[in-house]
């Protein structure tokens, strides 16, 4: 399937979107890729939604990512004898591990690793940041704090940390038990909360043993302090302006944001811009145009893919949410200044002749009259170094592996493609044309780039350029026998 746009929306499904027929509207509708999130939903009812997405692939016809969210672990504080309480600005309010019932001075907070790693002057925030608690003094089991900002705290609301590191891993116990149904069920992307060191991917990494690719979720300011080693050892990124709004200044969030999608294609890694997209969309058939702009201004910037989460996963308008997103995605890349912002951000350090190749395929094809550039990939890296280039034509990407069509389903620009096995280049240009002919309607006088590298099936080996044309003689005939 071929969209009309670039860039990849990944749809989360939830109570909204479990039904075949609606899974499959969503597909058709414009979701590249399906978030099965971990924290909602026991395995039965992932087991279900996993098992549609594979029928729906398997009827149209074409990959479809799916992307599994782990929950990470969650911070909340205990009970309150009232179910709540009023914190009053100035007042003292303590943290502490007393099973007792909370009242207007003190409640439970049940994670003996944020009282190891608190100092005084660490603030906290309760409930999404509407409480700030800052501590003036603390120990191994307490935090004595000043109520910054007061309001309504109630049972089990949860708890940030912002300015420390805590000494807490980003798997769960669940989240192990979770990682290890998922790999073993199939999905193509592992999505990590709760990152804040390198050590925590290559755990979660460790753990996948190869069966999913690793995606980082940067929602805690300790992780965007740590972000090139993080990046390193991940395969994409998440920008989760959810959390990651919470414990910065809203105002640091978009900068932020524009420097890892930024930081993200000079590596040639896809990266998701998430949270809050279309939040109105939940409730109304229509966006706010502040949300079109946003969704706008993450295309602009050249992120991999936007996401839904609510909006199609519990919302009353999920097949509308996924629409307006592909109808701006599609608008804003049929603006000439999105070409020239795409270029103007081409920062790329080239080193390899992988590199090269790719850069060439990208400047003939941008030079010249080329339909598109197809490529062959076993492992998925050539087609992502084409795409960081953000060429003008369409990525058509071969593989005889399923499982990096299905990966490459959350990257700019790559239309994945099924083909046979290879043993010689002349067979690569023939199944190239034959997949332009049958995608994009390539007529004979049409040309195309064709990249590879020889020897086949080896990772890494891009070292081929070819332009070749759209012509019948091209394509062979079946032999029979």
């Amino acid at each position: 399937m071929k969209r009309q746009r670039n860039v990849k929306i990944v749809a989360t499904l939830g109570p909204s979107s479990s039904t075949y027929e609606m899974i499959k509207a969503l597909h058709l509708a414009g979701a590249d890729v399906f978030r099965l999130n971990m924290s909602h939903g026991d395995h039965a009812e992932i087991r279900a939604r996993h098992e549609i997405i594979r029928q729906v692939e398997k009827d149209v016809d074409s990959p479809i990512g799916i992307l599994a969210d782990l929950q990470g672990p969650k911070l909340r504080v205990g009970t309150f004898k009232d179910g709540e309480a009023e914190l009053v600005p100035g007042a003292s309010f303590r943290l502490d591990l007393d099973d007792a019932e909370g009242d207007v001075t003190r409640v439970k907070l049940p994670h003996k690793e944020i009282f190891d790693a608190l100092e005084p002057g660490s603030t906290l925030l309760v409930n999404d940041g509407k409480i700030r608690l800052k501590v003036k003094d603390c120990g191994r089991d307490f935090a004595d704090c000043e109520v910054v900002v007061g309001g309504i705290i109630s049972n089990r609301k949860g708890v940030n940390v912002p300015d420390v590191v805590l000494p807490l891993a980003a798997l769960s116990d669940k989240d192990r038990k979770d990682l290890e149904f998922v790999c073993e069920l199939g999905v193509d992307w592992l999505a990590l909360s709760f990152v804040q060191r390198a050590a925590d991917v290559l755990e979660a990494r460790a753990l996948a043993k190869g069966r999913a690719n690793i995606l980082s979720k940067i929602e805690k300011p300790a992780a965007v302090r740590a972000f090139e080693e993080i990046l390193d050892v991940s395969d994409g990124i998440m920008v989760a302006r959810g959390d990651l709004g919470v414990e910065l200044p809203v105002q640091n969030v978009p900068p932020i944001q524009k420097q890892l999608v930024r930081r993200c294609r000079a590596v040639a890694k896809p990266v998701i811009v998430a949270t809050q997209m279309l939040e109105s969309m939940i409730e109304s058939p229509m966006p706010t145009r502040a949300e079109v702009s946003d969704v706008a201004a993450a295309i602009y910037e050249g992120a991999d893919a936007t996401m839904l989460s609510a909006e199609s996963a519990a919302g009353d308008y999920p097949i509308e949410a996924v629409t307006t997103m592909d109808n701006v995605a599609i608008e804003v890349e049929s603006d000439p200044t999105y070409n020239e912002i795409m270029k103007a951000s081409r920062s790329v350090h080239r080193t390899t002749v992988a590199d090269g190749v790719v850069s060439a395929a990208r400047e003939i094809a941008e030079a010249t009259n080329v339909l598109a550039i197809c490529c062959f990939s076993e492992s998925g890296t050539t087609a992502l170094l084409i795409a960081r280039e953000r060429p003008e034509v369409p990525i058509i990407m071969m593989t005889t592996q399923r499982n990096t069509a299905r990966a490459l389903c959350l990257t700019w620009g790559v239309n994945p493609v099924m083909t046979g096995d290879l043993d010689r280049f002349k067979t690569a240009v023939v199944y190239a044309v034959r997949a332009v002919q049958s995608i994009l309607g390539a007529k004979p006088e049409d040309n195309i780039v064709v990249v590879a590298g020889v020897p086949f099936n080896t990772p890494g080996s891009t070292n081929i350029l070819r332009v070749a044309p759209c012509e019948e003689r091209l394509i062979f005939r079946q032999e029979p026998g």
